[in-house]
């Protein structure tokens, strides 16, 4: 069917990829006409640096300068996404998945017909070990499975480091400290000084090295946890109200979750993928 001139003008000449073309040997467009493809971009979770400045107190509880605390953190629109993902997966990676139930095929006896199928005035029933029974099976109940989820070891950090960067507001800097002697009460007053009221809040202690008379003395109380850059989890941090680090547990966390901390390894990535160029452009000399 011819096209006429007014029909022709009427056609858009930009046309969905996903609708119908209609084209024929009369009518050709331009490839200037033709409607540019918008180009796929991947989406991916942007990474920011916040410095935070926090108070560094001495054991007596006094104010001897300041640090700083330099985390990488997502983004706020996706901040809140990333550390769910990140408490989901360390929740689920430690459930065992030993729960199981006896279907009614599993369970002992039933094998007999309880009473004959007609003529007694009941229901009709092939096993006392029915569902429906006291000692019998489960439906649908639990069986031994695997619960582990998979994450990334670059998206956990992110979420570590974007909950302590968070939490930055309550956080405090302590001189690393000990004890003579083991001694709750030494540790409760220690606490108080540093303006922290354990009955009233949860308090986390990141440090390199535990002591073991603050171990001792710290263990006793049910809202204070002592960690370790060997168990530093995101749901303790998130669990508690106030975040004490020491000097060189906040050393730690600006080497390992700062800024800077990935900056070594793409250093060392370029300078060997320079290496292998420079040796295959000799070898193709």
């Amino acid at each position: 069917m011819p096209i006429s001139a007014a029909s022709s003008s009427s056609l858009s000449l930009c046309i969905s990829s996903s609708s119908s073309t209609f084209l024929s040997s009369s009518l050709h467009f331009s490839k200037s006409l033709s409607c540019p493809r918008k180009p796929l971009l991947r989406t991916q979770t942007l990474i920011r640096s916040a410095v935070s400045t926090l108070p560094v107190l001495s054991f007596s509880g006094d104010k001897v300068g300041e640090a700083y605390l330099d985390l990488k953190s997502a983004p706020p629109e996706t901040a809140r996404s990333v550390v769910h993902r990140g408490i989901v997966a360390d929740q689920q990676n430690k459930r065992r998945g030993t729960a199981s139930t006896l279907t009614r095929g599993e369970v002992r006896g039933g094998g007999r017909k309880p009473y004959p199928q007609k003529k007694t005035g009941g229901a009709r029933r092939g096993s006392q070990r029915t569902p429906l029974r006291p000692g019998g099976g489960i439906i649908f109940g639990p069986k031994p499975r695997d619960w582990s989820v998979k994450i990334n070891r670059k998206e956990k950090r992110l979420a570590i480091s974007t909950a302590i960067a968070s939490a930055s507001g309550s956080a405090v800097v302590v001189e690393d400290f000990a004890f003579e002697r083991p001694r709750t009460a030494d540790f409760v007053a220690a606490l108080g000084r540093w303006g922290i009221d354990p009955r009233e809040e949860k308090a986390v202690f990141v440090m390199t090295e535990v002591a073991e008379n603050v171990r001792l003395s710290s263990r006793n109380i049910g809202t204070v946890k002592v960690l370790t850059p060997r168990t530093l989890n995101l749901f303790d941090v998130l669990n508690s109200d106030r975040i004490v680090i020491t000097k060189s547990a906040l050393d730690y966390l600006n080497s390992t979750y700062g800024s800077q901390s990935g900056d070594e390894e793409e250093s060392e990535e370029d300078n060997e993928e320079g290496g292998e160029d420079e040796a295959s452009e000799e070898a193709a000399e």
